[in-house]
């Protein structure tokens, strides 16, 4: 099992994190999406996949969300 955090800006309502979950949980291999809302500031989205995925297929299913995925810090 591979656990990856990642940083989103972007999100500031139930919606957001339904749709980021939605697109995450589609990558192959993704088991569970927990996010962690922070309204106006950076989210964080805890991914538990079978398989070490690609960060850019993170970034493209965020960004297919409507958000973006950011470096930690940002």
């Amino acid at each position: 099992m591979e656990t990856t955090t990642l940083n989103i800006s972007g999100m500031t309502c139930g919606h957001c994190v339904a749709s980021v979950t939605e697109e995450l949980k589609a990558i192959s291999g993704v088991d569970d999406v927990q996010v962690d809302l922070n309204a106006g500031g950076v989210s964080t989205a805890t991914v538990t996949s079978e398989r070490a995925i690609a960060p850019a297929e993170f970034g493209e299913a965020v960004a297919e969300a409507g958000y973006t995925v950011v470096d930690a810090g940002v």
